[in-house]
């Protein structure tokens, strides 16, 4: 019974980082004017990242099996046209369990700078899910916009960025 309830818990929680990864079922973003910012500065950066992912684990924290505040961290490597070019490492917290709900994280560390990325992800999750990006640092200060994972298997995932910075 203890290893149905933790492969079950494995593939829950993997179905759950597969879909969300950083990140998870935000609204996606579109351009638009910020203040004190005329619209023809503002351009939409799109490019395509695969994430490899290289770790990943589970804290279950409270009731033992699937209860708010259980973890999945995963870290994976990034590639741009088959060439290793950073890296992503994502928090997912189960916020709600029936009907699950996981509030995503995540970093991506390229050699321009990082930027942060989140959402909310509501099980079960769409074949891809848009996530907002919040944040950067270096290149990526002023990023904006969002970032469309799809699962391409148990452990890689396709990224379409469209950052405006």
């Amino acid at each position: 019974m203890l290893n149905l309830i933790k492969a079950s818990r494995t593939r829950y929680l993997g179905a759950a980082v597969t879909a969300a990864v950083a990140l998870a079922g935000g609204a996606s973003l579109t351009p638009s004017a910020s203040a004190g910012v005329p619209a023809a500065k503002q351009q939409v950066e799109t490019f395509e990242l695969v994430g490899k992912q290289t770790s990943a684990g589970e804290v279950d924290l409270g009731k033992p099996g699937i209860s708010v505040g259980d973890e999945r961290i995963v870290h994976e490597d990034l590639y741009r046209d088959g060439k290793k070019v950073g890296d992503h490492s994502a928090v997912c917290t189960f916020t709600q369990v029936s009907p699950a709900a996981l509030q995503c994280l995540g970093t991506f560390a390229l050699p321009e700078g990082q930027f942060a990325a989140q959402s909310l992800l509501h099980l079960p999750a769409p074949s891809s899910v848009d996530v907002a990006i919040t944040g950067g640092s270096g290149d990526f200060r002023t990023a904006q916009g969002f970032i469309r994972t799809v699962p391409a298997g148990e452990t890689e995932r396709h990224f379409t960025v469209h950052l405006q910075r």
